[in-house]
């Protein structure tokens, strides 16, 4: 049995639901075939969320860890390639922290990439019927803290260990006007399920060669 550790945030900016908790909570409640999950709800603020994910790799021992995220405004779940060194903080996250242009680790390298699979990661969720891409940022904000924070807990502490950060849209509650793309919790999780069988299928350091690049 694989060991996997999916997290998600807590709700941020005013909102009552956070759609990647959400999600993570389905997964860990109906996990795939062979997968034993681990769900464990980040609190959203600097620093502690990355204390917290530190204490959830330890009590669960995982061999996959998968963060999730809210990105409002995404129409699909996205994979993130690369997490980078640095905050920047548009609005405060939940203590009221608003850093800029402030390093996620001090004296860290300028960035950390997945260790998952992320092409295969997009093609299963996208054979499953959800809208599913790669995503080359991550944001500035608690998000690309806990990319960035995760790949240098891996790095540093925990080389045994694969993992990434992963993106999804609003739920449909949080867009009450209906201008703005949403998924229901229920599908990011369908495709959450077929992202993790195929992160614990594929052998480390390997992904399907396929072109998932952008022009900007």
């Amino acid at each position: 049995m694989t060991r996997v550790l999916i997290t998600g945030f807590a709700p941020f900016d005013g909102e009552s639901v956070n759609p990647s908790w959400q999600a993570a909570s389905l997964v860990a409640a109906e996990p795939p075939a062979g997968l034993t999950v681990t769900a464990v709800e980040l609190p959203c603020v600097f620093g502690a969320s990355i204390d917290a994910l530190r204490d959830a790799i330890r009590a669960s021992a995982p061999d996959l860890v998968v963060c999730l995220g809210q990105a409002g405004g995404r129409p699909g779940v996205t994979v993130e390639r690369v997490g980078i060194n640095v905050d920047d903080a548009r609005i405060p996250d939940n203590a009221g922290n608003q850093p800029i242009d402030e390093p996620v680790v001090p004296g860290g390298p300028a960035a950390y990439f997945s260790t998952l699979p992320v092409k295969a990661c997009v093609a299963a969720m996208r054979e499953a019927g959800v809208p599913a891409a790669v995503s080359n940022t991550a944001g500035t904000f608690v998000c690309n803290h806990i990319t960035y924070g995760l790949g240098h807990l891996i790095a540093t502490e925990f080389p045994h260990v694969r993992g990434g950060f992963v993106h999804v849209p609003w739920a449909p509650e949080q867009v009450t006007d209906g201008t703005a793309p949403a998924l229901e919790p229920a599908t990011v999780a369908r495709g959450v399920r077929a992202l993790l069988a195929a992160a614990a299928d594929m052998p480390a350091d390997q992904d399907l060669k396929v072109t998932e690049g952008a022009t900007h």
